[in-house]
């Protein structure tokens, strides 16, 4: 799989031929339309990879510039005679969160497609092994189709994950109520707004490309195209559902928590409830000055016993009839 130092990371004809798999600056240049669809794939942080575009492509600067921006928000435009796209991929690279998605440039006029990315998208390495087998799209729709196909595929993988998550943290909390869960429940709510922030407009650039009358666009294409837009469809509503559930799940654990401290804090005030009178007559007769009760009587410590006892029996018989414990 070619990937140089240059951003030049694919350079291929669409014909089936393995001899034309790995094209370099020099055949990109003397390529012709008679020779086959022609995909280049591009690091567009690479110096040359941006000379080529703004120089030597042939571009439209309007196209050039979209290919190198480095914000982008999923679309689909058609531009100079071609259609400009930008999608959004989960990012399944090593180390990295997939909520932070990958964005992938690209421009077709259905003779040559151009893409460009600054982060490894593994759909698109899918469609490079594909052609490395003999296997892969021969022309610009079907390419499309399975770069669509992919993107929905590792997106359903994380979908499927974020709901297998909420689903266990559910079952935790029917469980056991814990302040961990609720970090939890965030986590799962931010990945799940991160997702849908770029899916939702996502799902309108792939239903305004099988609305381009393109020509290279078959009736085939067209099919998984509309299929890979369902599932994205599908997969925004998993994640409002999922961001739904989230919210609900976390009031169910505010209340449990509030319920918990507000029984703790209950059974804090009956216990100053009953000592509150006990403290009181200990402090009264705990005082330094004359005429204290019992004071030389030898049972007037157990008189005072058996009196708080008496009174502590009776807050209890009163509680307990007042239905407050």
């Amino acid at each position: 799989m070619q990937e140089q130092d240059d951003g030049l990371l694919q350079a291929r004809l669409l014909n089936g031929n393995a001899a034309d798999q790995h094209l370099d600056w020099q055949a990109i240049d003397q390529w012709t339309p008679e020779a086959g669809v022609l995909w280049v794939h591009l690091d567009f942080t690479h110096q040359r990879a941006r000379e080529w575009l703004t120089r030597e492509s042939g571009l439209d600067p309007l196209v050039s510039d979209a290919l190198v921006a480095d914000e982008t928000r999923p679309r689909c435009a058609p531009l100079a005679g071609g259609l400009l796209l930008s999608l959004r991929g989960v990012n399944s690279n090593p180390g990295e969160d997939p909520e932070d998605m990958v964005a992938l440039r690209l421009f077709t006029d259905g003779k040559r497609i151009i893409s460009t990315r600054r982060r490894k998208l593994l759909p698109v390495l899918d469609i490079a092994r594909e052609l490395d087998a003999g296997k892969g799209p021969r022309t610009p729709g079907e390419w499309l189709a399975a770069l669509t196909r992919g993107l929905v595929e590792r997106m359903s993988d994380i979908v499927e994950s974020m709901e297998d998550r909420l689903d266990a943290t559910e079952e935790s909390l029917l469980a056991e109520s814990r302040q961990e869960l609720r970090m939890q429940l965030l986590e799962l709510r931010r990945e799940a707004i991160m997702l849908r922030r770029y899916l939702n407009p996502q799902r309108e650039a792939l239903n305004r490309l099988m609305a381009e009358p393109a020509e290279w666009l078959s009736a085939n294409d067209r099919l998984h195209l509309r299929e890979a837009g369902d599932k994205v469809t599908r997969h925004v509503e998993d994640l409002d559902a999922i961001r739904d559930r989230g919210v609900v799940a976390s009031e169910e654990l505010a209340s449990r928590l509030a319920e918990q401290m507000n029984l703790r804090m209950y059974v804090l005030s009956l216990i100053a409830g009953l000592f509150l009178p006990l403290g009181f007559l200990t402090g009264l007769l705990g005082i330094n000055v004359g005429g204290i009760p019992g004071a030389e009587n030898p049972w007037g410590f157990a008189a005072v016993v058996l009196l708080l006892s008496l009174i502590a029996l009776l807050q209890y018989w009163l509680f307990r009839h007042k239905r407050w414990m």
